[in-house]
């Protein structure tokens, strides 16, 4: 009963700090009204153009890019990401997992589904990218494989996803709570769960997409870290395989500079080769 206690307690306090930590990453100047956050519920009609200076190389004909949030990810918690994208003059929405992913994770891939067409209908887009961290990698794969996705997404960018589950999930079940304490995704992002068995069976990288990962030595979630990537001709890029002294924690993928160097790196067709020096 305590343990469960705990657990309930550091999931609501979790789900408090993040955003908060968010918030206070994210640079002032780049809040404006323009730039408010698109969630699942928001119009994709609303979605922001470029502001005025932005990059125009990345403006120019380039896809719509939706950042899909995680676990608890509320969407606040990925504007700092979001901010860094649209100054590069990307048009930019953040979706925030149904009931913050704790559900199916093929229930919130059918729900990204329905959003998606919603953002290409309301920008004019024949496809999107995909920048997702987390579970929200997972439902992203889950919607390019099974739901007709693979001829909707350009590029598809994983940070920090259990592509292959984490033994964190399981060290739950260990600890006597229960499979997950209930909850499903976690369930599913289990090492050895029968989602990810048929998730991964075959080719894991399906369709002309091009896919990208991004982990780092770091993540507290996704152990080991190398569940984390892809195998049928993805890009797996290791944050300190280029930046020895860079330390990037889960959460922190979506704040850190040099992560987010890799991201624009890899949204432009460019190579990769790091900031290590990037804030």
């Amino acid at each position: 009963m305590l343990l469960r206690t705990i657990l309930a307690a550091t999931t609501a306090v979790t789900a408090l700090l993040v955003p908060a930590a968010a918030a206070q990453a994210a640079a002032a100047p780049q809040r404006t009204a323009a730039a408010t956050t698109a969630a699942a519920a928001a119009d994709p009609a609303d979605l922001p153009l470029a502001a005025a200076g932005a990059n125009p190389v990345a403006a120019a004909g380039a896809n719509p890019v939706v950042v899909v949030g995680g676990l608890i990810g509320v969407s606040i918690a990925y504007e700092p990401i979001a901010a860094r994208l649209r100054a590069d003059g990307y048009r930019v929405s953040i979706y925030q997992l149904p009931n913050l992913g704790f559900g199916d994770i093929r229930e919130s891939a059918r729900a990204l589904s329905s959003y998606l067409d919603q953002v290409r209908a309301a920008t004019g887009a024949a496809k999107v990218d995909l920048v997702t961290h987390s579970e929200g990698g997972l439902v992203s794969r889950w919607y390019i494989r099974f739901l007709g996705g693979a001829d909707k997404v350009d590029r598809y960018i994983s940070l920090g996803s259990p592509q292959r589950g984490t033994y964190v999930a399981n060290i739950i079940n260990f600890l006597g709570l229960g499979s997950c304490v209930g909850i499903v995704a976690c369930q599913q992002m289990s090492a050895g769960s029968s989602f990810l068995a048929e998730l991964n069976a075959g080719d894991d990288t399906p369709g002309a997409v091009r896919w990208t990962t991004v982990r780092t030595w770091q993540d507290e979630l996704v152990v080991p870290i190398n569940n984390a990537t892809l195998v049928d001709g993805a890009t797996n890029v290791l944050v300190q395989g280029w930046c020895p002294l860079r330390v990037v924690g889960h959460l922190g993928l979506v704040l850190d500079g040099t992560t987010y160097s890799i991201v624009r790196q890899a949204l432009a067709g460019a190579a990769i080769r790091p900031n290590c020096f990037a804030l």
